[in-house]
């Protein structure tokens, strides 16, 4: 039996990720379509939560620092006890991967969004 309630857990982590910002684009990552997975684990009494995460491009000069801010974010969650950030650009990001709430603010903000 769990000792916690993952999907309760999960909107928490989602939560606090949307307070992630690119520092060149006004979206957090989450609503960009960098997260790509979020997984938990629990050892005993204990949760790990472990995230695959991307970046709009390879040569992103803060790529360690959102890491790290990611990381940070997801063990302010109460229930989380360890996290772990996971880097790949398999598949590469594009714009596609940006949600609806995304594009919006990109919209209001003034950046271009190509029409698919």
């Amino acid at each position: 039996m769990s000792n916690f309630n993952i999907p309760e857990v999960k909107e928490k982590v989602i939560h606090y990720l949307k307070h992630v910002y690119d520092p060149e684009i006004p979206v957090n990552i989450y609503d960009l379509g960098l997260i790509y997975d979020i997984e938990f684990e629990e050892r005993g009494h204990y949760l790990f939560c472990f995230i695959t995460m991307t970046l709009t491009s390879p040569g992103c000069p803060v790529a360690d620092a959102l890491m790290s801010e990611v990381k940070y974010v997801t063990t302010a969650v109460n229930e989380v006890d360890e996290s772990y950030v996971a880097l790949t650009f398999d598949p590469p990001w594009d714009m596609n991967k940006v949600s609806e709430e995304g594009k919006e603010l990109l919209a209001t903000s003034g950046a271009y969004i190509p029409q698919y």
